[in-house]
C-alpha cells in the first residue's frame, strides 16, 4: 500500500514537471499560449517562447533605453496590452520557418514569423519587420496590378 503511494506520488511529480517544461509543438500552440502570458503579464512564459534573435533584440532595446529587459517584453507592440483577443489565420510551416496570420488592432492582417528551436517553435520577432515588408510589397504589387487592368479596360 504504501509503495503504490509513493509510485502516485512520482507518476505525480513526473507529470507536474513535464508540464512546465512543455514545448510548443506547432507556431499556433506557441502564439496561442503567448497570448494567454501576455495577458497574465507572466514575463518568464513570453521570454520561453521568443527565439534567442528575439531575445537578443529585447535586450538591446533594454540597454538603449535603460530599462529593464522584462518591461521591455512585456511593452511587446506585437500584443498591445489594450488587445483582448486575437485573430488569426494562415499558419504556415517551411521546414523549420513558420508564419501566421494575426489581425492587428487596426483590423488588418500582420504575419508573424516563427522558428523552430532546440524542437520547439518561437515566435521571431526579430523577422517582422521583414515580413512586414514583404507583406507591403506584395500589397503593392496587387494594387499596382489593378491599376494596370483599369487601364486595360
Amino acid at each position: 500500500m504504501k509503495v503504490s503511494k509513493i509510485i502516485i506520488l512520482i507518476l505525480a511529480f513526473s507529470l507536474v514537471g513535464c508540464s512546465f517544461s512543455r514545448k510548443a509543438t506547432t507556431p499556433l500552440e506557441a502564439l496561442k499560449t503567448y497570448t494567454v502570458a501576455r495577458k497574465k503579464k507572466e514575463v518568464s512564459t513570453m521570454k520561453s517562447l521568443l527565439s534567442q534573435g528575439s531575445i537578443k533584440m529585447s535586450e538591446e532595446e533594454a540597454k538603449s533605453q535603460n530599462r529593464p529587459l522584462d518591461e521591455v517584453i512585456l511593452n511587446d507592440t506585437l500584443f498591445p496590452e489594450t488587445v483582448t483577443s486575437v485573430e488569426f489565420k494562415n499558419e504556415k510551416i517551411d521546414g523549420e520557418t513558420a508564419t501566421i496570420d494575426i489581425k492587428n488592432q487596426f483590423g488588418m492582417w500582420d504575419r508573424v514569423p516563427f522558428i523552430l528551436e532546440n524542437g520547439s517553435w518561437k515566435i521571431a520577432k526579430e523577422r517582422y519587420a521583414d515580413e512586414l515588408q514583404k507583406q507591403s510589397d506584395e500589397q503593392m504589387k496587387q494594387l499596382e496590378e489593378q491599376i494596370n487592368q483599369g487601364r486595360q479596360e
